[in-house]
């Protein structure tokens, strides 16, 4: 995992982006955030146990059905297997060393 800090390789409304192995953070205060550090760690594992780019394809495809559905941006993002999982379990820093393979799946 390689953090870097650059608010111009992320949107406005984005704290950080997971680009593996990349956590790409809007600010430098973000660093010390270990929530959100969490959150995008969980990520890390998700594109691992994906090999990467079927994670993306799927979190795209999952975006596009969510906005179908709820005909609403941030309803799509936040109902994303993937981000479901990342929310949930963010505020537990111990997680990552008892989740088990695919868990994003529990959240489908």
């Amino acid at each position: 995992m390689i953090v870097i800090v650059f608010k111009y390789l992320t949107p406005k409304w984005v704290r950080g982006i997971t680009l593996f192995p990349f956590i790409l953070l809007s600010e430098k205060l973000d660093r010390n955030d270990v929530v959100l550090l969490n959150h995008e760690k969980i990520h890390i594992r998700q594109q691992l146990e994906m090999l990467v780019l079927p994670f993306f394809i799927i979190y795209i495809t999952e975006f596009f059905i969510g906005y179908v559905k709820y005909k609403n941006w941030h309803l799509a993002y936040k109902n994303i297997s993937f981000e479901r999982e990342a929310y949930a379990n963010e505020k537990d820093l111990y997680y990552l060393k008892q989740r088990s393979f695919w868990s994003f799946l529990k959240y489908y």
